[in-house]
Formats: C-alpha cells, structure tokens, sequence
C-alpha cells in the first residue's frame, strides 16, 4: 500500500501563487508515476499534471505555461508549484500514484485526501 498526504493547499488571490506537496509513504517501490488531479464542485475529476519516474511531464493545456511539476525521488515526494492563479483553478486538488507510465484517472490506483485550493478575486 501506498499512503500519499498533500500539503500547501489555501486561499490566495487572484495572479497569486501556490506550491503544493505530496509525500508518499509505504510500498513506493510500487510507484512509477505521480500526479496531480483536480475536483470543483460539481464538476469531474480532471487531470491537472503527471510526472512519471524517468521524468517525462504532461500537463493539461489549461495549466501549461503556469504550473509545473516536480518530483524528489530521494524525498518520495511530489510537487506542484502553482502561479498565475485564476478563479478556475479553484479546486480540491489530489495526489495521485501509479506503477505505470500512464495519465489515465484509471490507472491511478492510490490517492490521497486531497488539499483544497481556493482563488478569490
């Protein structure tokens, strides 16, 4: 099992900036890929950004050019530094983990709690 714990989420701003974290704990032997995935209310699950453990980054067109993924292998931790925040950003964001190099919600097999992040204006 793999226990992921997000970290950093808040209110802020709108242009303002956030970096969250995650920390993965456990069997992190069985991760390949991390990512970061997104939920406002009343809306689905949405990737945000997947990174995967040769490094190779995806981020989805509406983040690109403002976030940016990172990952400490040593520290079994991941990264999502966030700038240029708009209203719509506005979310629970969740860390999410899988032994492939895949960035489909169906090949993430364990989450975390999520961490909330609000952007005002």
């Amino acid at each position: 099992q793999v226990k992921l714990v997000e970290s950093g989420g808040g209110s802020v701003q709108v242009g303002g900036s956030l970096r969250l974290s995650c920390a993965a704990s456990g069997s992190i032997s069985d991760i390949n890929s991390m990512g970061w995935y997104r939920q406002a209310p009343g809306k689905q699950r949405e990737l945000v950004a997947t990174i995967t453990s040769s490094g190779d980054i995806y981020y989805a067109d509406s983040v690109k050019g403002r976030f940016t993924i990172s990952r400490d292998a040593a520290k079994d931790t991941a990264f999502l530094q966030m700038a240029s925040l708009k209203p719509e950003d506005t979310a629970v964001y969740y860390c999410a983990t899988t032994p492939y190099q895949d960035r489909t919600p169906a090949a993430y097999d364990h989450w975390g709690q999520g961490t909330q992040v609000t952007v005002s204006s």
